[in-house]
């Protein structure tokens, strides 16, 4: 007599499709509920703005954020580590610099955004070497968010971005042979990788958490930091 197999014993093709769909499905899920329940925690939340001090700008683009210092304030001066020589172009009017945090190959190689390609996104989700992006800025408060640090916290920032760059022998921040967007940006090697658990946002969210100042638990979001601070006049 021939024993019929046991249908239940193991699950069909289908239904392992279906599971394996679902399983992918949710981690993007998952992701977007991180990154919401992060963005609402706030870290250094006993930090209120100062009526006085060093006033210091969030710009984003809608899907990255930079932080714009400027050139030279409470005796720390960014132009002997960013010589305007390393920049093709940049007004001599511009007296702020803007700082990011990207993947190389997100930056480099998609200088708009129709330039992304499957790899890119790949890079930028699986992880790759840090980059940092930096750009003489003329107006600092077109579309961008303000936040005034006492100066001890500005110092405290200042101390954090200059430490993510990665030095060379000669103990100078590393530039990178690539045009750049314009005139006025450059790009210099960092330190670290980033990824999709190590945004460019959360980058940013930790300088500021370094410096003191009240912000998000994990935001790899730009929104997830915007919401933050006001608006700049």
């Amino acid at each position: 007599m021939i024993r019929r197999r046991n249908r239940r014993s193991r699950p069909g093709l289908p239904r392992l499709a279906r599971r394996l769909g679902l399983a992918l499905l949710s981690v993007p899920l998952l992701y977007a509920l991180a990154a919401l329940i992060g963005s609402l925690v706030p870290v250094n939340a006993s930090w209120r703005e100062p009526s006085g001090g060093q006033t210091v700008y969030l710009v984003s683009n809608g899907v990255h954020t930079d932080l714009i210092l400027p050139a030279e304030a409470q005796g720390l001066d960014w132009r002997p580590l960013l010589p305007r020589r390393d920049f093709a172009g940049p007004d001599r009017r511009a007296q702020w610099i803007a700082f990011g945090m990207g993947e190389r190959r997100v930056y480099l190689d998609t200088p708009r955004w129709r330039d992304i390609r499957a790899r890119t996104l790949w890079a930028a989700s699986a992880g790759g070497e840090r980059v940092m992006h930096v750009e003489w800025v003329g107006d600092p408060q077109w579309h961008a968010r303000a936040i005034r640090l006492r100066p001890e916290e500005y110092r405290r920032l200042w101390a954090g971005i200059r430490a993510s760059f990665a030095l060379g022998p000669d103990g100078k921040l590393r530039r990178i042979n690539h045009p750049g967007y314009g005139p006025d940006d450059a790009f210099y090697r960092g330190l670290g990788r980033a990824s999709l658990l190590n945004t460019c946002n959360i980058w940013t969210a930790d300088r500021l958490r370094l410096a003191g100042v009240r912000t998000s638990l994990w935001s790899p979001f730009s929104q997830g930091l915007e919401w933050r601070y006001r608006r700049a006049s």
